[in-house]
């Protein structure tokens, strides 16, 4: 197979580990430009710099002490720092006021001038570089109102006039809702408010940057097969499916994968114990170290069910909760709850710990190596959540031996295949959303998991699973192909 001619790609997040996260972004950031570079593209990267990014501790260097941005019909002034990174150039824009005088991440009221301006010095840096992406590869609403600039502000700059753009939703749930002020402020109130027949009344009287990084952007991905389709619908759509439907022969679904160095049971440090799928003896030795941590009596012969997630709805706790004591009860498991979320979760789940002790522990916390050590030492994993894009936890679960027990939405449905005789599967899916479908779910892994060469067997084929992002680094080129091309041809938008 010929090997694709590379692209210079400009991939922009707000997140990236190690330097700033707050959930799943920071990682694909991280290893998706990686993969893509192993194609041979000339991937760089650009994020703020946050105050809780220390160029010190990160041996920064400072590449730019100032550059004009232009902002709010004038302009503010940026500096360039670089990661010492060889094997991928890493940038971070500052501006003291907007990034470098807070902690936080997200969640300030100015929240759409600081993205607004980040994006756009993200752009003019690339100038003074003298670095030109043919690609330009935008996440989430706070990079949206680039693909707007490319068609309008940027139309006729020749720096920019090939520049295809893709956009990455990752969760419609956060699309950047503001007051018509923002588009003074990205210098875009010139060429009109937009609104859409069929949007909701109150969508139509705000500025949705996601809605425009929709409608501008030359392809359009989101991180499963089945979530690009659900978020077609009025149910998944968050009120902007009509925008989806129009645009969707521009939008396609790649699953995320995940780093398997990272997340290798056979080297990571975390564990109790090594194992991998040719020998799962070192499970047995993780899964009472888990146990004696966590506080709960060691029981070898019952399952020990996990789940590490935010406790809200989203994330299932409404059904959960329905069904949780029943479980406790009638069902001869042990459970471990790692997360934090809503008061009346954590109240909850204090509650059902002083009444069941030997069942039931929730580590109202979160930690990266005790997430691995609970995915290393629990027989299965339950992820009930409503939707789920993509989710990673349920790959690197069954990286590690868990078995999952998911609803079958999003990419929960597109890596988890039932167990349905005669087919082995992955682990164990419920539909509908409702308390008993979960209830019935978790009661059917249970009763698999006294049958020990057929569990085994399932844990074996999940292990195997490829869910590292070679494949989908191959498929993110590919769409590369295909915008770049639309964008030379001059192909309609629409």
């Amino acid at each position: 197979m010929p090997t694709p001619a590379p692209f210079t790609v400009l991939y922009l997040s707000t997140e990236l580990v190690p330097y700033a996260r707050t959930g799943g972004l920071a990682q694909v950031a991280a290893a998706l430009p990686r993969g893509l570079r192993e194609l041979g593209d000339d991937v760089r990267l650009i994020l703020p710099r946050y105050g809780l990014i220390d160029p010190a501790r990160h041996g920064l260097r400072r590449l730019l002490d100032s550059f004009p941005v232009p902002f709010e019909q004038n302009h503010e002034h940026a500096g360039l720092w670089q990661a010492p990174e060889t094997d991928l150039p890493i940038y971070f824009i500052e501006h003291e006021r907007f990034f470098g005088s807070r902690q936080g991440i997200y969640s300030f009221p100015d929240d759409g001038e600081r993205f607004i301006f980040y994006s756009r010095a993200a752009l003019e840096a690339c100038r003074h570089l003298g670095w030109q992406p043919q690609i330009i590869h935008c996440n989430e609403w706070q990079t949206a109102l680039i693909p707007n600039w490319l068609r309008t502000t940027y139309a006729e700059d020749p720096f920019f006039t090939e520049t295809a753009v893709i956009y990455n939703i990752h969760n419609l749930s956060y699309q950047g809702i503001f007051g018509h002020r923002v588009l003074e402020i990205a210098g875009i109130h010139s060429h009109g408010f937009i609104a859409h027949p069929d949007l909701s009344a109150g969508l139509n009287e705000v500025v949705s940057m996601m809605g425009r990084g929709i409608i501008f952007a030359d392809m359009i991905v989101t991180v499963s097969p089945t979530y690009a389709r659900e978020i077609l619908t009025p149910e998944h759509g968050e009120g902007l499916d009509p925008l989806l439907r129009d645009r969707q022969h521009r939008l396609i679904g790649i699953l995320n994968g995940i780093d398997t160095a990272l997340y290798n049971p056979a080297t990571d440090t975390a564990l109790a114990a090594a194992f991998d799928a040719a020998d799962l003896r070192g499970r047995s030795q993780c899964k009472r170290s888990l146990q004696q941590e966590s506080g709960l009596p060691p029981a070898s012969d019952i399952p020990l069910i996990g789940l590490t997630s935010r406790l809200n709805d989203h994330k299932g706790y409404d059904i959960l909760s329905a069904v949780l004591e029943p479980l406790l009860q009638h069902l001869d498991a042990q459970w471990l709850i790692m997360g934090t979320g809503e008061p009346r979760y954590h109240n909850y789940l204090r509650d059902l710990e002083a009444r069941y002790p030997a069942r039931l522990r929730a580590l109202l916390t979160y930690d990266e190596a005790l997430m691995r050590r609970l995915f290393a030492g629990s027989d299965i994993l339950l992820m009930p959540s409503r939707h789920e894009p993509c989710g990673l936890d349920q790959m690197i679960a069954m990286r590690y031996g868990a078995i999952p027990v998911v609803h079958a939405t999003g990419g929960l449905a597109d890596t988890v295949s039932d167990h349905h005789p005669p087919a082995l599967g992955t682990g164990f899916r419920f539909d509908p959303y409702d308390g008993m479908a979960l209830f019935a779910a978790v009661v059917r892994a249970v009763e698999i998991y006294r049958h020990s060469d057929l569990w085994a067997q399932m844990q074996q084929a999940g292990m195997r699973r490829d869910f590292s992002w070679a494949q989908p680094a191959r498929a993110y080129h590919a769409i590369y192909r295909q915008a770049r091309s639309l964008k030379l041809t001059g192909r309609p938008h629409a």
